[in-house]
């Protein structure tokens, strides 16, 4: 029975250092670095630095405009609030007369006053 037992216990130490090689082996090329996973696992590394570093410059670029943009809305708000002001301030204003027509210009202009000089006036 011992020999049953010890012949049952070499097989299975012999198929675990079997399964322990094979699992070496695919390991070692997982971990390789040109061809294996590893070295995808790299490169997608890589990719998630470069992409990480530029969502930081977009973050920077978008706050930047989003100050930019805030300061532009005050200023448009306070431009807004003074042409209010003075569109309301020309109602105050009194009724102007009618601009002149042109045919009345016209009629003034030529317009001419003579007098009458007196005689002693005219002979020196």
């Amino acid at each position: 029975m011992e020999l049953i037992a010890d012949i049952l216990m070499a097989a299975g130490a012999f198929s675990a250092s079997i399964y322990c090689y094979v699992l070496g082996q695919r390991l070692r090329r997982f971990s390789t670095l040109e061809g294996g996973m590893g070295g995808a696992i790299a490169v997608l590394s890589a990719q998630v630095d470069d992409m990480t570093k530029a969502l930081d410059r977009a973050r920077g670029a978008a706050t930047g405009s989003a100050t930019t943009l805030e300061a532009l809305t005050l200023r448009a708000e306070a431009a807004s609030a003074r042409l209010e002001l003075m569109l309301a301030s020309l109602h105050d204003l009194p009724e102007s007369r009618p601009a002149p027509r042109p045919e009345d210009e016209a009629e003034r202009r030529l317009r001419f006053v003579r007098r009458r000089r007196e005689v002693a006036e005219a002979e020196p």
